[in-house]
């Protein structure tokens, strides 16, 4: 009976997280170095068998369509389902996929992408530049990519190519393309046409996904049988899971609502490029001070914010670019310290002895940001600064940002894998909310955007860091991870990325029951 409750227990706890599964708009992946693991202590009295099959949850009645689907398991069978025209790989860099190529215009801001040579869907017709067309045009129409579509001005397929024109420059918009493509006139189906790994079946033992032989990767893959096991909802799939009905869930385990799940399970990292930072209001009587901004950015304990509000699934950053990545550039980061911190409030006039009280925003919505801003408003009040946090409802939160009325705020945002700062920092940007100028600002995110080489973008973007360390309009605490869940020893150490749980699949090691899996 005991056991029984506790089973009870972690399935409605999980369930709570499965709404919160990643892939999505301009999340990406990936880095050099190992992925973090968390493997929940053995239970003596448990044994975990090795796998008699590999299943996933979907929901009956609601589309697979990676465009329109909602997040969570279907994100998860889309990443098997279908392919983009480029995959991030793991340091956030734009490989091809059904692109085979492209060039750029660097005078119209036209990109040219050829498709790759031979590419045929699922069901063996072929890939043609107006199925990739018509996917861009809806994905630019849409709640989850429309954000990073929102420079296109047109797509227009060619013989073999598609032209992608962008109202700005761009040098890097292939890192925004990692959008599944589906062939045209299938999107209303319930399972529309992908070109991926795997393609939709249905035999007597019911759905399944089944490798695509014309799949332009030509890799031999270690489940030739994935099981869909139909959930009606999120409670059903949760359950299934912890029956071992089900093998994999990827989630935010810091997501609104979610709570750390516990059982013989392993818990493998990827980085993403969702940033939460603190965003200072340029305008009001303490923070148009360039000086305090710049201060405070060096009084921020960000390991400490990591592995106390985000239980360790993120990475502590003072740069506004994942720390996976390969631009990252570590020896331009923010030192921080305590003894740091206190010079430059001195240096910035504020150990004079007089106090004066400002207040940080954070939204209710989400316990482990609240946490996050209590202990950061700690952090920064020394000396004269003294920082209370006000937690308000979501609503009331993004009114009193838009009115202005605030010192400084706690927040969360989603960025690019090209590293875009325009939300933040252009004079209409939708995240730059005391409307920040700066005279140095446009040539700045103009080179950063034009670079070329990789070389030539590495300065423009340390060019640009420097100056955010001077003025800091805001400044980075961390960037998040997101969590796949497995069995325990289940499959031995994988390399997911935040938009595919199943980036390296064809190098699985999974310990499977039988010689042949079902």
């Amino acid at each position: 009976m005991k056991r029984f409750l506790l089973l009870i227990g972690l399935a409605v706890t999980l369930a709570l997280l499965i709404g919160c599964a990643a892939v999505d708009d301009p999340a990406n992946d990936a880095p050099d170095n190992p992925p973090q693991q968390n493997t929940v202590p053995e239970d003596p009295a448990d044994s975990v068998p090795a796998l008699q099959t590999f299943s996933l949850p979907y929901y009956q009645q609601v589309t697979l369509d990676p465009i329109t689907c909602p997040d969570g398991a279907h994100q998860a069978i889309g990443a098997l389902l279908y392919d983009g025209l480029y995959v991030l790989d793991r340091q956030f860099a734009p490989q091809p996929a059904l692109a085979e190529s492209c060039t750029y215009d660097r005078e119209t801001f036209v990109y040219t992408i050829r498709l790759r040579s031979g590419a045929v869907f699922s069901d063996g017709s072929p890939l043609t530049a107006q199925d990739a067309a018509a996917s861009l045009l809806r994905a630019r129409n849409s709640s989850r990519y429309g954000g990073r579509l929102a420079e296109v001005i047109s797509v227009t397929p060619g013989e073999g190519v598609v032209y992608v024109a962008l109202s700005k420059p761009n040098s890097s918009f292939t890192a925004r393309l990692d959008i599944p493509i589906v062939k045209a006139g299938t999107e209303n189906s319930a399972v529309p046409i992908g070109a991926g790994r795997y393609l939709w079946q249905e035999d007597e033992e019911g759905a399944c996904l089944v490798p695509n032989p014309y799949s332009w990767r030509r890799q031999e893959l270690p489940i030739p049988r994935i099981p869909l096991v139909p959930c009606k909802d999120a409670d059903a799939a949760a359950y299934a899971f912890l029956s071992r009905e089900i093998q994999l869930i990827a989630y935010d385990v810091t997501g609104t609502g979610a709570i750390r799940v516990s059982g013989r399970s392993t818990y493998t990292d990827a980085p993403t490029s969702i940033m939460q930072y603190v965003g200072f209001n340029t305008a009001s009587p303490v923070f148009s001070d360039a000086a305090l901004r710049a201060a405070a950015a060096r009084g921020i304990d960000r390991n400490a914010c990591v592995n106390a509000c985000l239980l360790g699934h993120g990475a502590a950053a003072s740069l506004p670019i994942s720390p996976a990545s390969a631009l990252y550039p570590a020896d331009a980061e923010i030192a921080c310290s305590s003894e740091a911190y206190e010079a430059a409030l001195a240096d910035a006039g504020y150990a004079g002895g007089t106090e004066r009280t400002v207040t940080m925003l954070v939204s209710a919505e989400n316990a482990f940001r609240v946490q996050a801003a209590q202990r950061i408003a700690e952090d920064l009040s020394r000396g004269d600064l003294q920082i209370t946090v006000r937690v308000l409802p979501w609503v009331e939160f993004r009114e009193a940002l838009a009115a202005g009325d605030y010192d400084l705020y706690y927040g969360e945002c989603k960025l690019t894998a090209d590293w875009d700062l325009s939300p933040l920092l252009a004079p209409d940007g939708a995240l730059n909310f005391s409307r920040y100028t700066d005279e140095a600002l446009p040539d700045l995110l103009d080179r950063a955007a034009r670079a070329g080489t990789a070389a030539i973008r590495a300065v423009a973007l340390r060019d640009l860091y420097n100056w955010l360390g001077r003025e800091a309009p805001f400044t980075p605490v961390c960037f998040k991870n997101i969590s796949v869940l497995l069995p325990d020893k289940a499959v031995d150490a994988i390399q997911p990325t935040a938009a595919d749980p199943f980036y390296d699949l064809a190098d699985w090691t999974i310990h499977w029951a039988e010689s042949t899996p079902s």
